[in-house]
């Protein structure tokens, strides 16, 4: 289940916490008022409020995490998690072999590679594997994503 789908669940939980509890102690302060002779000085009162507060707050702190799930943005890790569990089969028939290769190691590392790695892994240099690229980026295969000084080499879906 995405964080988004349980911030709304746990949102919705909350606010139906609240209203159970609204609920409930206004029960109480009518009970109160029937029962108690001592009228609004009566220690039930202070009780019931006391009870009140504690009750919505902790109703607004589970709401305060449940909006923090829905609004919180997703971790890069996971992002590039999808990313490799996005996988699909890639008509590579009309390309030359460098860029077959190019395509095959991506798949190994499931989608995503950093560029320095590629180089490595291909043995070219860097203007090489930069034609390489923009050869594949015009053809839509491959996509640079750039992360603070270097650049992750994925797979388009």
């Amino acid at each position: 289940m995405k964080n988004k789908n349980v911030g709304f669940l746990i949102t919705g939980i909350s606010i139906v916490i609240g209203i159970i509890v609204l609920i409930f102690n206004l029960g109480l302060r009518n009970i109160a008022s029937q029962t108690c002779n001592h009228g609004p000085t009566c220690s039930m009162y202070g009780t019931i409020s006391l009870q009140t507060g504690v009750s919505l707050s902790i109703a607004g702190l589970i709401l305060v995490i449940g909006l923090f799930l829905i609004f919180a943005k997703e971790p890069e890790r996971l992002i590039i998690k999808k990313l490799r569990e996005n996988k699909k089969k890639l008509d590579i028939s009309g390309l030359d072999n460098k860029e077959k290769k190019l395509i095959r190691i991506l798949q190994e590392e499931n989608g995503a590679i950093f560029q320095s790695a590629l180089m490595e892994r291909l043995g070219i240099g860097k203007v090489g594997l930069t034609r390489l690229l923009d050869k594949l980026e015009a053809k839509q295969i491959t996509e640079r994503k750039r992360r603070g000084m270097n650049n992750i080499i994925v797979l388009k879906d």
